[in-house]
Order: structure tokens, then sequence, then C-alpha cells
């Protein structure tokens, strides 16, 4: 299996992911932090998707 690295956006939405994800477990935010174990597994994801997709 070859990986290819993700385009710029699919790596910076799956940052902004992760980092909301993080910031929403250490802080209480109203929506974000009841959803921020799922913010990171989205971010992974997307991240994962972006490896093996070349096109993603």
């Amino acid at each position: 299996m070859k990986l290819s690295p993700p385009k710029k956006n699919t790596f910076w939405i799956a940052v902004v992911l992760g980092v909301l994800g993080l910031i929403g477990h250490f802080e209480a935010l109203p929506f974000i932090s009841a959803y921020s174990f799922w913010f990171v597994v989205a971010g992974f994801a997307l991240l994962l998707l972006g490896l093996l997709n070349k096109g993603i």
C-alpha cells in the first residue's frame, strides 16, 4: 500500500478538528465539549483518508 501526502486543505481541516477536540476537552464550551472526542476522531479519520487516497 502506497501512501501519499494529503492536500494542504485536508491537513489543515484535520488539524482544526483535532485542536477543537482538545480545546473542548479541557475547556467548557457548549457544543464542542459534548463532542470533543468525536472531533478528534473525525480529524484523524480525515487525515487517514487523505493519506490513503491520492485525490483528497
